[in-house]
């Protein structure tokens, strides 16, 4: 017992005494320091006492895409964490081909009496589908707050990253670094996100390099699937039209971009430049490091658990989108353009 509490107290920078004073349940211990000791006993793989668990104040689903790609599962976890803390139990509901849809996913959910609902990269995102669907979850009182991805149609409070500061981000970057031929790589076109990436990387190649509208949508952005497999194939159209730097509108995509580039003989960053989008788990150990527009993934999943939580508590937030603000993440994956194509 001793040896435990010396263990806790070290890993929450406190005193013995007052990890006693907590596993006991004795007041008079702040309630960060509090949070501190348990968080001591859960990283060190201790199991709480009986008293010091949280009774659960409900359910919140939350409905996300598959989970290869490793930004959904680091967004899972910041609002599975906040919720927690909350006194909520979290709900992880996901989305693979040829599983339960995202509607099938939704009556599971309400039939199981959860007190809200957080969709990651829902049907809310694409153009194409029926909104009408949101608009019957809120005819049953069920709150629910949608997060990347945005339609007019909806009644709720959206969370979303900046996808056309993202692009000026990438964009400002590479034409700093010479390269004048910069191509796009990201998903399907009806997608909300999609469609604001194209938007922003336009206008920042229009203002940047002067290249016309219409010949930066036609030859500089390439559409394909959001996987290694995606990027690659767009980072090859890309390269084959002269591009010396892709933005990708994944980390996923990038890191098929650069098996793209190997593919044809060439190196990146020497020969070709890659930035990706998220700044996803482990993407700055790849070879090379990946240079990346990051996703604010901890303000975002707060800010949904926060917005959804005034919703339950009866004060809902506006019906608006809440954006924001990506940064981008400068590592080896860039460089300045092949000598004879830079910049004049």
């Amino acid at each position: 017992m001793t040896t435990r509490l010396a263990d806790i107290a070290a890993q929450a920078g406190v005193s013995e005494a007052t990890v006693s004073r907590v596993l006991n349940g004795k007041p008079g211990v702040a309630a960060t320091t509090r949070q501190s000791v348990l968080a001591a006993l859960d990283v060190l793989g201790y199991e709480r006492p009986v008293r010091l668990r949280q009774r659960s104040e409900g359910l919140v689903g939350l409905i996300t895409p598959e989970l290869e790609n490793p930004i959904f599962p680091a967004l899972a976890q910041v609002i599975g964490q906040a919720l927690t803390r909350q006194g909520y139990t979290p709900v992880l509901a996901t989305q693979t081909p040829g599983g339960s849809t995202e509607d099938e996913l939704t009556e599971m959910l309400v039939d199981r009496g959860v007190a809200g609902i957080i969709y990651v990269s829902g049907l809310h995102a694409d153009t194409n589908a029926d909104m009408q669907r949101y608009e019957r979850l809120r005819a049953q009182g069920v709150p629910f707050v949608l997060v990347d991805g945005f339609s007019p149609k909806v009644q709720a409070p959206f969370i979303s990253p900046d996808d056309r500061a993202a692009m000026n981000l990438a964009v400002t970057h590479l034409v700093s670094l010479g390269h004048t031929r910069i191509g796009l790589a990201l998903g399907p076109k009806r997608f909300v996100p999609v469609q604001r990436k194209i938007e922003g990387f336009v206008r920042a190649v229009q203002d940047l390099l002067g290249l016309p509208a219409a010949t930066v949508e036609s030859e500089l952005v390439q559409h394909s699937l959001y996987t290694l497999e995606g990027g690659q194939a767009a980072a090859l159209a890309l390269i084959e039209r002269d591009c010396t730097a892709v933005v990708c509108a994944s980390d996923m995509m990038a890191l098929g971009a650069i098996r793209a580039a190997r593919q044809r003989g060439l190196e990146v960053p020497k020969d070709v430049s890659v930035v990706g989008f998220d700044d996803s788990p482990l993407i700055a150990f790849t070879d090379p490091p990946l240079t990346t527009v990051r996703k604010p993934v901890p303000a975002m999943g707060q800010a949904a658990v926060r917005t959804l939580l005034e919703e339950i508590g009866g004060t809902p937030a506006p019906h608006s989108e809440f954006v924001f603000m990506p940064e981008l993440v400068v590592r080896g994956s860039t460089a300045s353009a092949p000598q004879g194509r830079r910049r004049d």
